[in-house]
């Protein structure tokens, strides 16, 4: 009795063993290239821009995916840009619908009901708005409207300093104070 018991629990070991080995063999889905999908996603994360140790920009967003052809990140689901300056002082916010940073370079272009705020409470609004990280520049060939507290100034295209300090409008209408 104990060598058939001896012979059927080798039997079972053996037939198990034997079902383990065939490997799992990925599922393929047809019509997706694995090219096209993210390399990397997150939720509800924040990204550290800095050069040399120094701090340039703090970018949240509630979706993030990251790829790597084009090298690229993408960002949805509410966007918020802290910009920072020389003297890694904040300098003004920008927030957005969505956006996407250039991996390249870490240009960003914001998109989707675009407010920039500065320190002085300088307020600028567009639909579409890029950033230039090296030269820490924002412009756009978008409609814009600024309010700050001397003015009220709209117009078509547009090119500033992060700060809103010194800032161009290419076709500009608007209302200023004067005293």
């Amino acid at each position: 009795m104990r060598v058939e018991r001896y012979i059927l629990l080798m039997v079972v070991l053996g037939a198990f063993l034997v079902g383990c080995e065939e490997k799992i063999k990925p599922t393929v889905l047809p019509g997706i290239d694995s090219k096209t999908l993210p390399q990397q996603e997150s939720w509800n994360s924040t990204v550290v821009l800095s050069d040399s140790g120094k701090l340039k920009a703090v970018i949240e967003a509630g979706y993030i995916r990251k790829f790597e052809s084009p090298r690229q990140t993408l960002l949805s689901q509410g966007v918020t840009v802290h910009f920072y300056g020389e003297d890694e002082q904040q300098t003004s916010v920008l927030t957005a619908t969505d956006g996407k940073v250039d991996e390249s370079n870490n240009n960003l272009e914001a998109n989707g009901n675009v407010l920039v705020v500065s320190k002085d409470s300088t307020r600028l609004q567009t639909e579409k708005l890029y950033w230039d990280n090296g030269r820490r520049l924002i412009y756009t060939t978008e409609y814009v409207f600024i309010t700050s507290p001397k003015e009220k100034v709209h117009g078509k295209g547009f090119e500033s300093d992060q700060q809103l300090r010194n800032y161009r409008i290419f076709s500009v209408t608007g209302e200023a104070k004067t005293q």
